[in-house]
């Protein structure tokens, strides 16, 4: 570019443009004749008070925009940033410019055709909106000529604001302190296993206490690889979450680090996965010191490969006295720190590991037989175990109500007593990193004479969940342990006739509820306790 042109260009970005206007008809002519003769887009980034924050110079057929986060924005939804650039080639809004306007939640996006003599030929703008219409997010307004634009853009904006947050403050149910979230699902899987992975999320999601506010799911040959989703849907959900005023964005597939950057790069919202949700809910709900310590680990090993380095070059320096120059990376310093942390930890959980060693060794002494209590999250093992002990432990209809292992007296009615353990539930895709730190609390089921597998046979896909718990019982090296299938939830189940049928054929079909219907496993359990201590 000539200095003369550099200079124009500089001269413009002083300037500013009155509120009522999108763009003045003076600039908008400058515009149009610079790009005109330099056959480039230019672009102005302008400020909801008028003033040009930034002048853009890119090719052809394209404008990169740089990062915004310096620039200072007005309150509300929007960024309070429009942008006017020009097409030399008499292009209309294209779909780039669209997510532009998406991704940058931009005021207003406007596009200056230019005529052949290198003047403005009109003014073609385009904004969001606050509710889709007809399947679209955003609407064009009418083209006009920088010199007759009679509409006020201060009173359009100003109006759309006022939108966006009554329809926000009417859907808005709980404070803003808490998470609003839209659940994400992509999948290679058929439609009914694909619909029921995304409901387990949702059912997760509300174990959170987050408020979904809708769900998205897609079903694709092959997942992005970069964005899990196509960028023309993850425009979509950007406008579903700027007219719902979400917050947050769950993925159901486990994303790893530079798929969480790609995918927070577009947006201005969290993005978790479902492994930290299920981390997050086991963090609230571990109650005993190992509970504690287990999920802190898992915590920890999930981080460890996530870390990434600091923009800031000074963060390399550690400095002091006997330690000058470049020293450790505070990516190192951290990974560090989380290895000795993680150490500190397997430490005291072999500790813990080795007590409830000795207190196992106390319970064979005296002889008394061990049933446990195992199966998928919420199918009523916690229930099952407060009817038949009279016990009071935390059982609620939220998928991992309870972490840690619980264990009573049980007397059935022979007399012979057994000691009854509850232990967390499995869940389809369980993070590797909560099954290796949850494996010495799963250890207490080494030591079970009996296994009660506990089904919800309320549940559409009860036998899919079966599937599950009996593969992670042989990864667990359990599946040698006698096992009782216990049909529970029976006075849920659809199809209560039918479904016990099926049920009573494999095992015994109770309502945890309901201590009249526990007989029949009472009495088939001390059968087949009795078979196992029988010396062989």
């Amino acid at each position: 570019m000539k200095k003369n042109q550099i200079r124009l260009l500089e001269r413009l970005a002083g300037k500013k443009i009155h509120r009522d206007l999108i763009v003045s008809p003076e600039i908008a002519r400058t515009l149009s004749e610079l790009s005109f003769e330099i056959n480039r887009q230019i672009g102005l980034l302008i400020h909801r008070s008028g003033q040009i924050e930034m002048v853009i110079v890119g090719t052809f057929s394209g404008l990169m925009i740089p990062q915004l986060n310096a620039i200072r924005t007005a309150g509300g939804r929007l960024r309070g940033l429009r942008l006017v650039h020009t097409h030399p080639g008499g292009e209309d809004i294209s779909d780039e410019d669209l997510m532009d306007l998406l991704f940058l939640r931009l005021d207003l996006l406007s596009v200056l055709k230019i005529t052949a003599d290198g003047l403005p030929e009109r003014l073609y703008s385009v904004h969001l909106l606050p509710e889709d219409t007809a399947g679209r997010g955003w609407t064009f307004l009418p083209p006009v000529h920088p010199a007759n634009q009679n509409e006020s853009f201060e009173e359009l904006i100003n109006a759309l604001e006022g939108e966006f947050t009554r329809l926000q403050r009417a859907r808005r149910r709980v404070e803003r302190r808490e998470d609003r979230a839209i659940l994400v699902s992509v999948s290679t899987e058929a439609k009914i296993v694909a619909e029921e992975s995304l409901g387990e999320l949702v059912e997760l999601a509300r174990s959170d206490n987050i408020e979904v506010l809708d769900t998205v799911l897609q079903r694709q040959r092959q997942i992005n690889p970069r964005l899990i989703v196509g960028k023309g849907k993850l425009a979509d959900i950007m406008i579903r979450a700027l007219q719902l005023d979400a917050n947050l964005l769950i993925f159901n597939q486990e994303l790893n680090p530079s798929q969480i950057r790609s995918i927070t790069d577009f947006t201005d919202l969290r993005v978790i996965d479902r492994t930290q949700l299920i981390l997050d809910i086991f963090a609230h709900r571990a109650m005993s010191r190992e509970g504690k310590l287990q999920v802190e680990m898992a915590q920890l090993k999930y981080m460890l490969p996530r870390l990434s380095t600091r923009d800031d070059a000074l963060s390399r320096l550690t400095g002091g006295i006997g330690a000058r120059g470049p020293g450790e990376t505070r990516l190192e310093i951290d990974r560090r720190r989380i290895s000795d942390r993680l150490a500190r930890l397997g430490g005291e959980l072999k500790a813990i590991a080795s007590e409830r060693y000795r207190r196992r060794s106390k319970r064979r002494k005296k002889d008394l037989p061990v049933i446990s209590l195992v199966g998928y999250t919420n199918a009523g093992k916690s229930t099952l175990l407060n009817t038949l002990t009279h016990s009071d432990i935390i059982a609620e209809d939220k998928l991992f109500a309870t972490l840690d292992p619980t264990s009573r007296r049980l007397r059935f009615p022979t007399e012979m007593e057994v000691i009854i353990t509850d232990t967390v539930g499995f869940i389809r895709h369980l993070p590797d990193t909560l099954l290796q730190a949850f494996k010495a609390t799963l250890e207490e089921l080494q030591e079970a004479d009996l296994l009660v597998h506990v089904i919800d046979l309320s549940n559409p896909v009860y036998r899919e969940q079966m599937a599950v718990v009996d593969r992670l019982l042989g990864e667990l090296e359990l599946d040698e342990i006698p096992c009782l299938r216990v049909f529970n939830k029976i006075d849920k189940a659809p199809y209560p006739v039918q479904a016990r049928a099926e049920a009573e054929k494999e095992g015994v079909v109770i309502s945890a509820i309901d201590p009249g219907t526990l007989r029949p496993f009472l009495e088939r359990a001390e059968r087949m306790m009795g078979k196992a201590l029988e010396p062989m």
